[in-house]
């Protein structure tokens, strides 16, 4: 993490935030579920591989959902999404460890924990298929993948610059994602994803992340690339199931 860069406020007092908080207290081990396999097969199904996300609220919306995380997770998979993402960070975004464990004991697709990881110890909260390590806010990237690795965990690794991204490969990372959100401002541009995934090798699982509200943003990002989409706020609002299968299986 460059120490000298400047940051948006939430995303400062999100770090913060983090820096604080530890483990469980105990190492996890754990059976992953596997996120490519399930991207995968729903591709060969003709269904758009939609990491649909369990997002109560964020910095960057209004409002928050108040259903249980467990009938939202249900919703999400019987929309026709391949995989869940699930927020664990308390102060920002409303999401728990307890609200993961729910999530992953009421379905049988991958589930990811997205976090501001930054430390090896904070691996050690909750079992998950997959953990998000944001490159721009670890020391040790590889350090940090390979211990995620340790415990089971497959790293989804996050990046925003080409040079978060040579970082990420650098650190032998088969999963990653490219965050169309910058977020040092917050800003969103699809042309983020489109300008990094040509270098990114094929064996590599690339996720598009941010910033895919609809069925053309979902499609762009498909032609530009991307094995899988991760989408939170376009399926929260409103009927999460019937949001789903319109961007998973192309509804008009």
């Amino acid at each position: 993490m460059n120490a000298s860069e400047e940051f948006a406020p939430a995303i400062e007092s999100i770090l913060a935030a983090a820096d604080e908080r530890g483990s469980c207290g105990r190492r996890l081990s754990v059976s992953a579920r596997s996120l490519p396999a399930a991207l995968a097969t729903a591709e060969g199904d003709g269904r758009v591989p939609i990491i649909g996300e369990v997002k109560p609220t964020s910095p960057t919306t209004e409002g928050r959902r108040e259903d249980e995380p467990a009938a939202l997770a249900e919703a999400l998979v019987a929309g026709g999404a391949a995989a869940l993402s699930v927020l664990t960070e308390p102060e920002h975004f409303g999401g728990s460890p307890d609200a993961l464990r729910q999530v992953r004991e009421t379905v049988s697709v991958p589930v990811l924990r997205k976090d501001f990881i930054r430390r090896e110890e904070q691996l050690d909260v909750v079992e998950a298929d997959a953990v998000l390590l944001i490159a721009r806010f670890v020391d040790d990237l590889a350090g940090l993948v390979g211990a995620a690795r340790e415990r089971g965990f497959q790293p989804l690794v996050e990046v925003h610059t080409r040079k978060e991204l040579d970082d990420a490969l650098t650190a032998d990372a088969d999963i990653v994602g490219i965050n169309n959100r910058d977020l040092a401002r917050l800003d969103v541009d699809l042309s983020t994803f489109e300008a990094l995934a040509p270098h990114v090798p094929e064996e590599v699982t690339l996720v598009a992340e941010s910033g895919i509200g609809n069925r053309e943003d979902a499609a762009r990002m498909r032609r530009a690339g991307a094995d899988g989409l991760l989408v939170g706020s376009a399926l929260m609002d409103g009927d999460v199931a019937a949001n789903t299968r319109r961007l998973a299986e192309g509804e008009r």
